[in-house]
């Protein structure tokens, strides 16, 4: 049967079937919005086993929101994706250099990806940023690299790439390096992911921070 639900409930009634749908299976709360929002988005659960967190990673990014830092992604899509007005409300802007005709240029001429290029622009930003990597395993590796050499300590890497060529790889050293240097990390272990996992996390944080996980807070109306 179909249910009748209006516009401001549909989120909410999405979460209960989610609740409903894990079952016996515990969540820790620290992470369970960020758990349950990737599932909303993907409805795939088995982000309920692969998703995993540094200690105390969701505080962190919820606090380094409430302090007004930036987002820098690897794609628009994700870019797209993240509650802009939300995050500007707490003082932040979202930032993508991937389309950035110098960013192509300079990749070109050094025989790099554009992904590795953007990644060092965004190191260079003058605010404390949150990395959210939802397409490029050279993105995540050209971090990995910084945070080793000790030139870039993010607020917090969310490192959740698709694919097959050294997307696993890449996301065991960055959570390996991140744990080593005291970096805060969510990542989706495996070859799951994408730039709408990478919104879907970073608008969890975003809502939290904000205490707007009501979507009636956000402007719905039914």
């Amino acid at each position: 049967m179909i249910e009748n639900i209006k516009p401001m409930d549909i989120e909410k009634r999405s979460f209960e079937i989610i609740s409903e749908l894990l079952g016996d299976k515990v969540l820790d709360p620290q992470n369970e919005l960020v758990i349950k929002r990737a599932i909303h988005t993907t409805a795939d659960f088995d982000y309920a086993d692969n998703l995993v967190f540094s200690e105390n990673a969701v505080a962190k990014g919820i606090e380094a929101l409430r302090s007004g830092c930036d987002i820098v992604t690897d794609t628009q899509m994700a870019k797209s994706g993240i509650n802009k007005t939300i995050l500007g409300k707490l003082g932040g802007t979202v930032h993508c250099f991937m389309s950035d005709a110098d960013v192509a240029e300079e990749a070109k001429q050094r025989g790099i990806t554009r992904a590795i290029v953007s990644m060092e622009r965004a190191a260079a930003l003058p605010k404390p940023c949150i990395f959210a990597i939802g397409n490029a395993p050279t993105a995540l590796i050209a971090l990995h690299g910084m945070i080793e050499a000790g030139k870039l300590s993010p607020a917090l890497i969310i490192g959740v790439p698709v694919g097959f060529v050294n997307v696993v790889e890449s996301k065991e050293a960055l959570f390996a390096a991140c744990a080593a240097h005291g970096v805060p990390a969510i990542a989706a272990m495996g070859r799951k992911g994408g730039s709408n996992v990478a919104a879907a996390i970073c608008n969890a944080l975003i809502y939290s921070a904000s205490e707007m996980l009501d979507p009636a807070a956000r402007g719905w109306r039914g």
